[in-house]
């Protein structure tokens, strides 16, 4: 997408989501914060078309991804997206039955293949690759009606937690809330472009803090689920032990509704069979109460340390004040027993990459432009901070689970995954809590001062599902803050209850000031 200054197709892209044959008076539809329900409120009422709201995002795309602020989370734009829109508005005017996610333009990471959409995991070295195929979540999202608008910047192959870089896109990604900080990754274009209102809702994966980090950094809600509960196939991988896909949206009732959309079985990931029988109506445990009677543990082995920022534990503090207000029994501490004896179990690495990331290569049609690890390495098409992580990968001879690391890993999940489970058990607990982070958003730069990544061990250790929701600001109340709700294998409802409940006694989500309306669009 040619960058086009403010004064010019902004305006007038912002100016057609007033559809024609609107009520004359009537004020447009504006996108900034727009839900799924008020999107389809409008679409239902007729004061926006399918083809208006795909105009108002590209407008905010073209205003503020690569000018003003330049939040710079966005790689590629669809070009089929409006022409996909009038379809949809074609289906509307039909009478023909709309899909859950009708007409809702979704931010994808650049991880997930794209039939016909250039993905590239943020390497240079896929430039201009675009897949015939969908990943199967991304497919699920098109059966339900979402329109794929565009593809999102992202910590190169997903190898970092901590920033959004990678070699397909110049310059970092930018957190919307302040453009000097860091918006963590490696999902950090999808979650600035999501804050930033670039589009409704997006797509991340999760490794070990990917969709979790993004999401409390930028004021979102990020749900990742239990590890086989939503397909990876058609996603590069990292860890095929821990990665996951999953939601990240700007309110619980949003990242609930692309869940359901995306979860389900799939024969292509073997480890999703066992989903079946596990995936309820999310939208049934949408209750504002559903705080009221929970008993909801403290887990202070999942963020005390002596770096947790003051603000972020006072900020926490207040979240547990507020749960309590509304109802929850908070107990604190709990603690997972022989903890450390549980860590120990692991007596050496587990470094799968390259066997996970050839095997996505060979499956892909067309073939890449590189066929395996070895051959990614001799473009040098990759930015200079992933070097060492990708040469280690390439240098281990052995990448199955049959090595004594990987067996010891095995053993301490299942360890981990039976000790978390009997003292959720012993203690009646609904769910335990903790800061998704412990420190604020760093400078952009900066890979010295604490990070406080919260999110590395208890979920994807268990495979266990966890939802992170805005809890508040910290630094003049500028940044922001999360709490992560951590539960039992396949129970995210009971996530999604407490946090819907949480979310809707607080509202701590507002939207950054750097990406305000466009001029002309208002409610």
């Amino acid at each position: 997408m040619r960058h086009r200054t403010l004064g010019s197709l902004a305006l007038v892209l912002a100016a057609a989501a007033v559809p024609a044959g609107a009520q004359q008076g009537a004020p447009p539809f504006d996108v900034v914060e727009a839900s799924i329900a008020d999107v389809h409120a409008a679409l239902h009422a007729g004061t926006v078309t399918c083809d208006a709201l795909v105009r108002a995002y590209l407008a905010r795309i073209d205003a503020y991804d690569k000018n003003g602020p330049a939040i710079n989370a966005i790689v590629i734009v669809n070009p089929d997206a409006l022409a996909v829109a009038d379809s949809l508005d074609r289906v509307q005017a039909a009478g023909k039955p709309l899909g859950p996610l009708h007409c809702i333009p979704m931010i994808v990471k650049d991880n997930y293949d794209t039939k016909g959409l250039q993905t590239t995991g943020g390497s240079l070295a896929f430039k201009g690759y675009a897949p015939d195929r969908d990943a199967f979540v991304v497919a699920r999202l098109r059966a339900a009606g979402a329109i794929v608008l565009a593809k999102s910047n992202m910590a190169e192959l997903a190898f970092s937690p901590y920033e959004t870089v990678s070699s397909i896109l110049p310059g970092y990604t930018r957190n919307p809330y302040e453009l000097d900080r860091v918006t963590a990754g490696s999902s950090g274009g999808t979650a600035a472009a999501v804050a930033a209102s670039e589009g409704t809702a997006g797509l991340g994966t999760d490794t070990g803090n990917s969709i979790r980090g993004p999401s409390s950094h930028q004021a979102l809600v990020g749900i990742r689920p239990t590890l086989g509960l939503t397909s990876r196939a058609g996603v590069v991988p990292l860890f095929l032990g821990a990665d996951v896909t999953g939601p990240m949206a700007r309110t619980v009732a949003d990242a609930a509704a692309v869940l359901q959309a995306i979860a389900g079985p799939d024969p292509n990931d073997p480890a999703t069979l066992a989903s079946r029988g596990h995936v309820p109506d999310y939208a049934a445990y949408l209750q504002r109460d559903g705080l009221r009677g929970a008993r909801i543990g403290v887990l202070h082995q999942a963020y005390d340390t002596p770096t947790l920022d003051p603000e972020i534990g006072a900020l926490f503090a207040r979240a547990l004040d507020d749960m309590r207000r509304d109802g929850a029994t908070i107990v604190d501490p709990v603690a997972v027993p022989e903890l450390q004896a549980i860590r120990a179990i692991q007596t050496a690495g587990c470094n799968t990459f390259k066997r996970d990331f050839n095997n996505y290569l060979a499956s892909l049609s067309p073939a890449p432009p590189v066929r395996d690890l070895a051959a990614l390495i001799a473009t040098r098409k990759y930015h200079p901070s992933i070097e060492g992580r990708l040469k280690d990968a390439e240098a281990v001879t052995d990448t199955s689970l049959d090595t004594p690391g990987c067996r010891s890993q095995a053993a301490l999940r299942e360890r981990l995954r039976a000790a978390v489970t009997q003292l959720m058990d012993s203690m009646h607990l609904d769910a335990m809590v903790y800061p998704t982070w412990s420190n604020p958003p760093r400078l952009i730069g900066d890979l010295n001062t604490p990070a406080g990544d919260n999110n590395q061990f208890f979920s994807p250790y268990t495979g266990f599902p966890a939802i992170t929701v805005p809890m508040g600001y910290s630094h003049g109340g500028i940044l922001p803050a999360g709490v992560q709700f951590f539960g039992r294998q396949w129970d995210e409802k009971t996530l999604i209850k407490l946090a819907y409940s949480y979310e809707q006694h607080t509202h701590w989500r507002h939207a950054p000031s750097t990406t305000p309306p466009l001029v002309g669009v208002s409610r």
